[in-house]
């Protein structure tokens, strides 16, 4: 998930009452109204998401008929081809920039997708209903551009619904940890938080900021602890470009930039619908969103329909 050469002015904000930060330094705990607020922020990731009903054709190039894409859990942008991927309820989408959209991978549900490198994707899930294995498949690897799938580490234990790779580290929230692993294999619980998305630094393998119920929140140990950022705008999803650009998206739709890691923030565009997942690289900007994808090039100020469900 390049900063702009011109930042607009911080847009202005009805004040709001934040959680104080505990003592142990570690973010609140969730509160009843905020996730009122948020209006379910991770039930709006992980359960609720429209459907994008496209016409694709299969890895082999012959027509593969109709495809939905219910509940995208992750987007993705190949730095070889430049290709977006959407990991979704109904399989792994490639998305060309020209051309149509192309099933590469097996009815198969997504979780926590992520580009690791050239051809090289990370996922969780489960399996298919013609799929035979646990019910969670824990971490699995893809080194051929999402055709095939290898298992990791963690089958059958854990159903990782964010994850992100940098540094040569794997980060992953699973069941209200957050787990680190160098070799995706070993893993090193850290904190126990409950986060909706994760964004890890391209400076450094130990800053970390987090959307939560309470509202944004840092780490600068690698995610062994968490503080609330204050005056940040209340996200859902979040991404960290290579660049140090830092896009947000509010659960409503509502874009947001910081070029100085999450202190300020400049309000940008919409993207009109509930956001399900969220990428970013240089001025693009793509969003999956109920019914469809949106996808921006000047950094998240304008928005133009992508794929949209017929």
């Amino acid at each position: 998930m390049a900063p702009p050469s011109r930042s607009p002015s911080k847009q202005r904000r009805p004040a709001r009452p934040r959680p104080s930060r505990s003592p142990t330094g570690r973010a609140p705990a969730p509160s009843r109204a905020r996730w009122a607020l948020l209006g379910g922020l991770v039930a709006a990731i992980v359960v609720l998401g429209g459907i994008l009903t496209v016409a694709v054709r299969g890895s082999d190039g012959a027509a593969g008929g109709q495809i939905e894409l219910a509940h995208v859990h992750g987007l993705g942008v190949d730095p070889g081809s430049g290709d977006l991927y959407a990991g979704s309820h109904y399989g792994l989408v490639r998305l060309p920039a020209r051309g149509e959209p192309t099933r590469v991978s097996g009815v198969q549900d997504f979780m926590g997708f992520t580009v690791a490198g050239p051809d090289r994707f990370l996922a969780s899930g489960h399996p298919g209903e013609d799929q035979d294995g646990p019910p969670n498949v824990g971490l699995i690897e893809s080194t051929d551009g999402g055709r095939s799938w290898q298992t990791l580490s963690l089958a059958g234990e854990a159903d990782f619904h964010t994850l992100e790779a940098r540094h040569g580290l794997v980060y992953g929230s699973n069941a209200g940890k957050l787990m680190v692993s160098r070799d995706g294999q070993t893993w090193d619980t850290r904190a126990s938080i409950e986060v909706a998305d994760l964004a890890v630094s391209p400076e450094g393998p130990d800053t970390l900021l987090a959307t939560t119920q309470p509202g944004l929140v840092r780490s600068d140990d690698g995610g062994r602890s968490f503080q609330l950022v204050r005056d940040a705008p209340l996200l859902q999803l979040l991404t960290w470009t290579d660049t140090g650009t830092l896009i947000g998206v509010e659960p409503e739709g509502t874009v947001h930039a910081s070029a100085d890691g999450g202190s300020t923030w400049q309000q940008r565009g919409t993207v009109g619908a509930t956001p399900e997942a969220l990428t970013a690289t240089e001025d693009e900007v793509h969003v999956a969103v109920e019914g469809g994808i949106v996808s921006s090039t000047d950094g998240g100020r304008t928005f133009r329909t992508r794929y949209q469900a017929d």
